[in-house]
């Protein structure tokens, strides 16, 4: 397998499937450097029941991050600041959509319950109900009553 085959892979694509020697291949670095790494946190690939790493295509695409990183002069501190950072803008955007979906179902939900909330009632002289426009004002009569309905959310 070349270091080309994992490529484009696909963001969820989290199954453990290369040993260490495979994925330090794929990476185009030393299985030490891999388990430097393990140690320090900066990819921490699944583990078998004897204990033995297993990698992931994104474990794989991190591990060249990391290359790539440490390559342009950045310290290993930093590189796993910056990865912690990258998560984290990563939980926040998960978390925004997560919002705005429930926002949305809100709205959606609202707006069965009131279909036109911009309609005001008002009691026509004879004692009718009668549907107004949102500002439109009732005729003045005397002895009119004005009812403000307003639904309960």
């Amino acid at each position: 397998m070349s270091a080309d085959d994992v490529r484009g892979v696909s963001p969820h694509d989290d199954d453990p499937v290369f040993v260490i020697s495979a994925a330090a291949t794929l990476a185009g670095m030393h299985a030490q450097t891999l388990r430097q790494y393990d140690r320090l946190g900066l990819v921490t690939p699944s583990r078998t029941r004897g204990g033995g790493r297993r990698y992931s295509a994104r474990d794989v695409e991190q591990l060249r991050e990391v290359q790539r990183l440490s390559q342009e002069g950045v310290s290993l501190a930093g590189i796993q600041r910056i990865m912690e950072l990258e998560n984290h803008v990563s939980a926040l955007r998960a978390k925004v959509l997560e919002l705005a979906d429930e926002l949305q179902q809100a709205r959606d939900a609202a707006q069965y319950r009131r279909p036109d909330a911009s309609r005001v009632f008002a009691v026509a002289p004879t004692g009718d109900v009668v549907a107004l426009r949102a500002g439109q004002r009732p005729r003045v009569t005397r002895n009119q009553a004005l009812v403000v309905w307003r639904p309960h959310p």
